[in-house]
């Protein structure tokens, strides 16, 4: 006999990067804001999160990816079959209602020991390409939270709902109150905020001053700029603005991004999940340069999604040089309202109720009484689909 649920107690099953850690984070605060119990079950990072999120209990699972040649499978596996059995145990004394997890490999023993045990699973997709660890945890009965509307090698005998990507609340603070992304006169300030997440910034350091730098003299004097860089870029890349006369303000980490990006007018950036999500919220257009070696390409697959909806523009790596975009750069401010366009269709993807729809998502599920009657039902549970009921 399956044992008892506790309805009020939700387990999270994330780690690794921020990409997995951030809406783990949005979904605990907004479960804990209603009441519930929350166990985020997670590697050493992850854990960390118990010091800033009050109320959340944080468990350290063993997990490990699957490496090159014998031995780093072998040691994977070890660690990965750890992992499964640390997490029956918690489970087994936790009793959750549900699990949700968010990808990665630090999430599959926790998922995987909940789906032997019976215990209802979701999974959350940040990015437009199902994940390899989502791919193997999905399996008839589990649901698949997803980011955007399209969502590629999503198996065909999962439920799916369109919940979007939580975002932390610094960036969706700022919705409603971000200024104007552009002046549409041709006259005031171009703001170019250039961010190059945790992989791969040294190119951004390569490429954009000098594309800045080739840009006529009064265009030059219109634009600041704000640029995460990494330590052995930095004195290199400043000489390169002050040589240039542009005014730019340069860091190894910003702690002000979400203000920053609110006062951008451009943003060059990567295409990782959370910051298409944190883009979308605040509505910032984008061009965009994929991180060629991310698992699977997803982050071309992102960048796609806003490409299609007029959001942004997509500059591969291979494309991405200071000629092509200098050129970039003076179209748009030749032509300020194709910007603001594109900051509007970028706004209207955004889901500044990812977390709560989530969090309707995963209650539903775990506690059907809850929506006993369609009418009473969230109304993001009333769009549910699934391989049974689709047309």
């Amino acid at each position: 006999m399956t044992p008892a649920r506790d309805p009020y107690t939700i387990a999270l099953a994330a780690g690794g990067t921020g990409g997995h850690l951030f809406p783990a984070e949005a979904l605990a605060r907004e479960l804990i804001g209603r009441g519930v119990a929350v166990t985020l079950m997670t590697d050493s990072r992850g854990a960390k999160l118990r010091e800033s999120v009050s109320g959340l209990d944080a468990e350290i699972v063993a997990a490990g990816t699957i490496g090159a040649g014998l031995k780093g499978k072998i040691k994977g596996l070890a660690a990965l079959t750890r992992g499964y059995f640390q997490a029956r145990r918690l489970l087994k004394k936790m009793k959750p209602a549900a699990i949700v997890g968010f990808g990665g490999y630090p999430s599959v023993p926790s998922v995987l020991a909940a789906r032997h045990l019976g215990i209802t699973v979701i999974l959350h997709e940040q990015n437009a390409l199902l994940g390899r660890a989502n791919r193997l945890l999905a399996a008839p009965g589990v649901r698949i939270a997803t980011s955007f509307p399209e969502v590629s090698r999503l198996p065909a005998a999962v439920g799916t709902l369109e919940t979007g990507n939580p975002v932390r609340p610094p960036f969706s603070a700022l919705r409603e109150t971000a200024p104007a992304p552009v002046p549409v006169n041709g006259h005031g300030r171009f703001h170019i905020l250039v961010t190059g997440g945790s992989q791969g910034a040294s190119i951004f350091s390569n490429v954009v001053p000098q594309a800045l730098a080739q840009l006529t003299g009064p265009t030059r004097a219109r634009i600041s700029v704000s640029q995460q860089c990494r330590p052995e870029d930095l004195e290199r890349v400043r000489a390169l603005y002050e040589a240039a006369g542009i005014d730019a303000e340069l860091a190894t980490f910003f702690s002000d991004v979400p203000e920053r990006l609110a006062r951008a007018a451009l943003v060059v950036c990567r295409s990782g999940a959370s910051t298409i999500a944190e883009l979308t919220v605040i509505g910032r257009p984008a061009i965009f340069v994929p991180y060629p070696h991310a698992m699977d390409d997803h982050q071309t697959a992102n960048a796609k999604a806003l490409v299609s909806a007029g959001a942004g523009w997509l500059m591969p790596n291979d494309a991405f040089t200071p000629a092509s975009l200098a050129a970039r750069i003076e179209m748009l401010l030749a032509l300020p309202q194709n910007l603001a366009d594109a900051a509007t269709r970028a706004r209207a993807l955004g889901r500044p109720d990812a977390a709560a729809a989530l969090a309707d998502m995963v209650l539903g599920s775990s506690s059907p009484a809850r929506a006993a009657r369609p009418e009473e039902a969230p109304a993001s549970l009333k769009t549910l689909r699934t391989a049974d009921s689709a047309p």
